[in-house]
């Protein structure tokens, strides 16, 4: 593990919409954030295991396993992005529709606890991922759907998309907030 805290990243670190999630999170130490939000993300989820999973909060909306399926998917893709550029790797990746994901994840056929237990094992492989990252790898950076970002803003685009989906969960699905 890194003996220093990696800091928040600036702002010509990213593209302007992934401040969305970004400044959702207040903490320079980005790799405790994520191991924090691992047990308070299990807790609720434990809570919706309680509720109809399978039903959307609204016309139009995704179901609770769907939205579980999309913060699955995305931390995958937001990992596998800061691994490219940790490494180095200068290739430009292409940009991913999440909206195309869901119809094909099946995530509705899925058990909540393998949903469940799915976001345990990917939330473990980031912390993983991230965790013994030296001071330069998370400074690096790299092109994804057209836009330069860091290693370091990857980082907090994850912990702050789980913070925002877990938040319509809690408060449109479970009504908690």
């Amino acid at each position: 593990m890194s003996n220093f805290v990696v800091g928040r990243p600036s702002a010509n670190e990213h593209a302007p919409y992934y401040s969305l999630y970004i400044d959702r999170i207040n903490d320079d130490d980005i790799v405790t954030v994520l191991e924090k939000q691992l047990s308070s993300v299990l807790a609720t989820l434990d809570i919706a295991i309680e509720r109809n999973s399978n039903a959307p909060y609204e016309e139009g909306k995704w179901t609770v396993k769907q939205l579980i399926g999309h913060i699955n998917d995305c931390e995958r893709v937001m990992s596998y992005r800061a691994l490219r550029f940790a490494r180095n790797d200068l290739t430009p990746l292409s940009g991913f529709e999440q909206d195309d994901y869901i119809p094909t994840g099946n995530f509705d056929a899925r058990s909540w606890q393998e949903l469940r237990t799915e976001f345990e094992h990917i939330r473990q492989a980031t912390i993983d991922l991230f965790h013994p990252l030296e001071k330069d790898a998370w400074h690096r950076s790299g092109k994804a759907n057209d836009n330069e970002i860091s290693v370091r803003a990857l980082a907090y685009v994850i912990a702050g998309h789980v913070a925002h989906h877990i938040n319509i969960l809690e408060t449109r699905y479970l009504n908690l907030g």
